[in-house]
């Protein structure tokens, strides 16, 4: 009984603070122990991964730009005679002018008055287009009747219609929407008829077995089909509408982009005419990104579908 109760007391007990560790180590490795695990293998690294991976894939994407605009600074100053300098600057003075063009508030004036012509006559091409590629796609016999009008005028350069829009509807702003309008009425109208044309029979007939009618048919199955298609038509009429009016600028015009271009040469003021000439490249990209924006949106059901077969 003596050498029971002994050895009882010797034995210290548990958490007692004969002995500290005995508490804190079970703690220690029940609870401290998985969450340091869990924050030590937190993907930092792995963030880290997809972040250099993102800037590599974006330096290799730019690489050819990077490139080109390090040969337009210094090509002129190195590669090529003073003479030549004269009519390339280095970029950097070109982007000097751009500075001093957008602190004297002229670039911005140019930019609203081209960007106001350009909207105008390619939302009235847009609407045109689409809507007579419809009915022309939907209906066989009006498509008789208008392909060998269509094709004569889709065949005969915008830029060679200048003069008689100028001729018919004078030097101001009704001449030059005009002419935008007409330019981007055909990649529209095209696109929009041979989107609709290559619509999947099958779906047809699987709309028209589950009782749609022809309202409901072209609203859920044809027009969406043909989305992609008439998008590529409408980036291509955005990309036409810039260039012929900065074409129909330069003829006869008092501000916009053409303007600034032709206006800056004949000074010979080059720097200016290289910052016009880079703004409308801009703004061609903007638009463009934008015209794929918007192509993304309206195309939503073509994701769902493929990561649903995925």
């Amino acid at each position: 009984m003596t050498t029971t109760l002994t050895q009882t007391e010797a034995a210290p007990k548990a958490g007692s603070p004969a002995d500290p560790g005995a508490a804190v180590e079970p703690a220690l490795s029940a609870e401290s122990t998985p969450a340091l695990s869990a924050e030590s293998t937190t993907p930092a690294p792995g963030k880290v991964r997809r972040v250099a991976s993102a800037a590599g894939s974006v330096l290799w994407k730019s690489a050819a730009i990077l490139a080109f605009l390090a040969l337009w600074e210094l090509g002129p100053t190195y590669l090529a005679s003073p003479s030549t300098r004269v009519f390339l600057p280095p970029l950097h003075e070109v982007l000097l002018a751009w500075g001093k063009l957008f602190e004297a508030g002229t670039i911005q004036g140019h930019i609203a008055a081209s960007l106001t012509r350009s909207v105008s006559g390619f939302g009235a091409a847009l609407v045109a287009g689409v809507s007579l590629g419809l009915l022309i796609a939907w209906y066989g016999r009006l498509n008789s009747v208008l392909n060998p009008l269509l094709e004569l005028f889709r065949n005969t350069a915008a830029l060679a219609l200048l003069p008689v829009f100028t001729l018919l509807l004078g030097i101001g702003e009704e001449s030059k929407i005009s002419i935008v309008a007409y330019a981007a009425f055909f990649p529209v109208l095209l696109n929009t008829i041979a989107g609709v044309k290559t619509v999947d029979p099958l779906l047809i007939r699987a709309a028209r077995s589950l009782g749609l009618n022809s309202f409901r048919l072209f609203q859920k199955v044809i027009l969406p089909s043909a989305v992609p298609t008439i998008f590529t038509g409408i980036r291509m009429a955005g990309t036409a509408s810039i260039l012929v009016l900065i074409a129909a600028e330069m003829v006869g015009a008092k501000a916009g982009l053409g303007y600034l271009i032709v206006n800056a040469q004949s000074s010979f003021l080059i720097p200016d005419m290289y910052a016009g000439i880079l703004t409308v490249s801009l703004l061609g990209l903007g638009v463009n990104f934008l015209l794929v924006a918007l192509e993304r949106h309206f195309s939503r059901w073509r994701t769902a579908v493929g990561a649903a077969a995925s």
